[in-house]
């Protein structure tokens, strides 16, 4: 399923997106309102992921300053700068190992689809807002040695910014560790596994 602007209009549940989103591409910018926004592009699941604001705690971002620094023989100081690059770094507690109690299937334009077509039931939804659980995150953390895109929603003074992903950096993981705090109850009838409660601690860090 292609993604687009629609797709992630419709697979915002609040009014705002979820804060962060993983993705394997750099996606596709657009111009709104004289804004440059920009798109994840692919397929949910597989290009990129939405992380979940469920019980997540603050996201501490913090500058480094690459640059070299020398006093002159005036005793002046005199610096030679390269780059700020920065690091992010949050936390989750007692957040679902999973999103949905099965694989969600959405349609091109991001509306959940039933479990059978033409029907009326839906997976069951674990995390508040449909983002990826402990699991998942553990998931993409696996398969992601090396860097990966990551978009980002916050207030941007003077603009229409909070409905949008309007910052995107390449990244690594420079930590991620997590403890299952509650191991949940499975379910007899087989048609679901249930989910334990997880506790993520998670930091990132600019190339």
């Amino acid at each position: 399923m292609a993604t687009n602007a629609t797709y992630m209009n419709n697979r915002i549940k609040w009014q705002r997106p979820q804060a962060l989103l993983f993705s394997n591409k750099p996606g596709t910018s657009a111009l709104i309102e004289s804004e440059v926004v920009y798109i994840p592009t692919g397929d949910e699941g597989v290009d990129f992921i939405i992380l979940s604001d469920h019980n997540r705690s603050t996201i501490s971002a913090s500058k480094q300053r690459i640059e070299t620094r020398n006093r002159m023989v005036n005793g002046m100081m005199r610096s030679y700068h390269t780059a700020d690059k920065l690091n992010l770094s949050t936390s989750w507690s007692r957040l679902p190992s999973r999103s949905y109690a099965f694989a969600p299937e959405y349609n091109s334009d991001g509306i959940l689809q039933p479990l059978t077509p033409g029907g009326s039931v839906y997976a069951e939804e674990y995390t508040a807002d449909g983002g990826v659980g402990g699991a998942e995150l553990l998931g993409w953390y696996e398969s992601h040695p090396g860097p990966f895109w990551v978009f980002a929603s916050y207030d941007k003074l003077g603009k229409d910014s909070l409905n949008r992903y309007t910052s995107v950096m390449q990244m690594y993981f420079s930590g991620f560790d997590y403890e299952i705090e509650k191991r949940g109850q499975a379910w007899s009838s087989g048609n679901a596994s249930g989910f334990d409660m997880w506790n993520i601690n998670m930091s990132l860090e600019e190339v």
